[in-house]
């Protein structure tokens, strides 16, 4: 088996995952990862020969704009106080914590070095975390804590692993230059985020195409992503800024189409891709048990000081943080994402799995030092990250849908219902109001507008009919079954209009250009109801 092979058996295992996992009550991430591990174990597939400085740009600009499709801007603004207090501060400590540890057990290891490994396993991973609470039914409060946790921390964990490698191999650090260096990172990310945000904006408006603009949004967090880091900034920042602001700003709620076309090839990519890197996650022990080869015992207790010191700092940390930020919370009049209760901390704590991020960074460790010394510990810094990442990852995500069943958190049911409710209020009187307006500069019939106004009333109503009363509940029912007759019936027709024309694109003379335009109008006219 080659490396092209073995990116196909990735693809395939990513999209067969998905349905196991749900029969199976387990979180996708977690089964490819073991579907990895598997593979690396069979003789006959081969080592990841992947180029460590080419998986962060390849994997996570797709896997974090897609992440930030399902938040928003106001979310995040509403949220920066807690995605500070509980995401970003922790990454600190855990890396501090790390590599006090790390430099105490771990022989040979430069204090440099040990604050390198404390960096790449302090932050959480977005796409593990996301995609194992979001399939959970978990408070949405909840998941968008973990959402801004996982999009944010990896900012400050990567600039810190950068300015601890360069402390490392250059045997030199100054902590005015590592700030420096940390400020303006965040400040290029920010603007070529900005900048790559209004450029795609102003060029998707011209684009006009569904299909040019969905491409679009594919190229443009890979450009963010590395035109950032030429210029010295973060280029995860650079991807969430650019992610945020089309998100914001390039939303067109007359594009019916292009909105369900962008949305499913999203959820495409974020499937794949997702798949692929937890694949390699597991792939990735060929290199790593050659490391341990005759110190089995000696790596594995110093890894489990160290993923001790890993999942016992964040508990420790958000324990007080959540206590203080819901304080704090309390003195606002502000509407905050933050954990309500004591067991939604439990969650939010073993929520905090590691994935592809503390991948790369492990495998991007240099080799030697700027002298031509060996890098200090570089074996046993891998092994270390393996073992955070495999302990957290599977032990925590196969154990977390347990964990919640028995804290019993579940999602606001009752709050995501009464929001549904009031949204179906305003569209329904903003569907009048236009009706109104129309009806104020056209002459139309007054069974029409009848008719119309009902119309303009079942628009809210089919979103929430918790918004009607009783009696015009029962009216609506009757209405909605009559409605679904008649598109059951629609839908049968339009089906054998399918049917026919598609029979005609194996005639002879057809012209399959053609039959595919016919197609594509029924298809259309499908979709819209009939």
């Amino acid at each position: 088996m080659d490396q092209l092979a073995l990116l196909f058996v990735l693809l395939i295992g990513a999209v067969v995952m998905v349905p196991l996992a749900d029969r199976l009550g387990l979180p996708s991430p977690v089964l490819m990862t073991l579907a990895g591990i598997v593979l690396a174990l069979l003789p006959f597939v081969p080592n990841v020969d992947v180029p460590p400085e080419f998986i962060l740009p390849l994997l996570l600009p797709p896997l974090l704009y897609a992440s930030v499709q399902r938040t928003s801007w106001r979310q995040f603004t509403a949220n920066v106080r807690p995605i500070f207090l509980l995401a970003v501060a922790l990454v600190f400590v855990t890396t501090a914590a790390v590599a006090v540890v790390a430099n105490a057990v771990v022989p040979g290891i430069s204090v440099a070095a040990a604050v390198a490994l404390g960096a790449l396993v302090a932050p959480p991973d977005p796409v593990a975390a996301t995609a194992v609470a979001g399939s959970l039914g978990l408070p949405r409060r909840l998941v968008s804590i973990l959402e801004g946790e996982g999009l944010f921390n990896d900012v400050t964990a990567i600039v810190l692993y950068h300015v601890a490698i360069a402390a490392a191999v250059s045997g030199s650090f100054s902590i005015p230059g590592a700030f420096g260096e940390f400020v303006l990172s965040a400040v290029v990310a920010v603007a070529v985020g900005l900048a790559l945000g209004w450029a795609a904006k102003r060029l998707m408006d011209l684009l006009g195409d569904a299909t040019l603009q969905i491409g679009l949004t594919l190229l443009v967090p890979f450009v963010s992503y590395v035109l950032a880091e030429e210029f010295k900034g973060s280029g995860v920042l650079a991807v969430l800024t650019s992610a945020l602001f089309l998100a914001e700003y390039a939303m067109d709620a007359d594009d019916v189409l292009g909105r369900l076309a962008g949305h499913t090839f999203w959820e495409v990519v974020d499937t794949l891709v997702t798949g692929v890197a937890f694949g390699l996650i597991g792939l990735e022990l060929h290199h790593v048990v050659g490391v341990a080869a005759g110190r089995w015992g000696e790596m594995l207790s110093i890894s489990a000081a160290v993923v001790g010191v890993v999942v016992g700092v964040r508990l420790l940390w958000l324990l007080p943080a959540a206590w203080l930020a819901k304080k704090l919370h309390s003195r606002r009049d502000i509407d905050e994402d933050i954990p309500l209760s004591w067991r939604e901390t439990v969650i939010m704590w073993w929520s905090g799995m590691r994935g592809v991020a503390s991948v790369a960074l492990a495998l991007a460790i240099p080799l030697t030092m700027d002298d031509g010394s060996p890098f200090p510990a570089r074996d046993e810094i891998l092994f270390i990250a393996f073992a955070v990442i495999m302990a957290t990852l599977v032990v925590q995500g196969l154990t977390l849908p347990w964990l919640v069943r028995l804290l019993g958190v579940q999602s606001d049911t009752d709050a995501e219902r009464e929001f549904a409710r009031r949204l179906a209020v305003r569209a329904a009187k903003a569907a009048k109001l236009r009706l109104l307006e129309i009806e104020q500069g056209e002459e139309l019939p007054d069974d029409l507008v009848e008719q119309l106004k009902r119309r303009a009333y079942d628009v809210g109503a089919r979103i929430s009919p918790d918004m009607l009363d009783e009696e015009r509940r029962e009216a609506h029912a009757q209405r909605v079954e009559r409605i679904r007759t008649v598109q059951r019936i629609q839908s049968e027709m339009l089906s054998a209009a399918r049917h026919e024309v598609l029979a005609a694109r194996s005639e002879p003379g057809a012209d399959p250009e053609v039959v595919d335009r016919v197609l594509r109008h029924l298809d259309v006219r499908s979709l819209r109801g009939g």
